[in-house]
C-alpha cells in the first residue's frame, strides 16, 4: 500500500547527474570568456604600458592632466604640465600614453 518515491529519470538516489551540472559549466565558460578574460587582457596591457613609460613620453593622468615625463623612477614620475611646472605622480596614476607631439597640437 505504500507508494515508492519517484526518482528523476535515469538517476539513482545519491548519483551524479551530468546533465544537471552541464548548464552550470556553460554559464561559467560564458562568464569567463565574456568578462574575466577581457579584463585580464586589459590589465596586462595597462601594466605593460606603465612599465614602458620613460623620460620624454607624453602621458595623461587619471585626473585628466596632460604632461611630458621629465624623470622616471621605479614608483614615481616627474611630469611637466606647463613650462617650469613639474608634479610628482605615481606610475599607477597614468591612464594613457600619448603619441609624441600631441601636447603641441592641444
Amino acid at each position: 500500500m505504500f507508494i515508492t518515491p519517484a526518482f528523476a529519470a535515469g538517476t539513482a538516489p545519491g548519483g551524479f547527474d551530468l546533465m544537471g551540472f552541464l548548464p552550470m559549466v556553460v554559464i561559467f565558460a560564458l562568464f569567463w570568456f565574456l568578462l574575466v578574460r577581457p579584463q585580464q587582457k586589459r590589465a596586462k596591457e595597462q601594466q605593460r604600458m606603465l612599465s614602458e613609460i620613460a623620460k620624454g613620453d607624453e602621458v595623461v593622468t587619471q585626473g585628466g592632466i596632460v604632461g611630458r615625463v621629465t624623470k622616471a623612477g621605479e614608483q614615481y614620475l616627474s611630469v611637466e604640465i606647463a613650462n617650469g611646472v613639474e608634479v610628482q605622480i605615481q606610475r599607477g596614476a597614468v591612464s594613457a600614453k600619448l603619441e609624441k607631439g600631441t601636447i603641441k597640437s592641444l
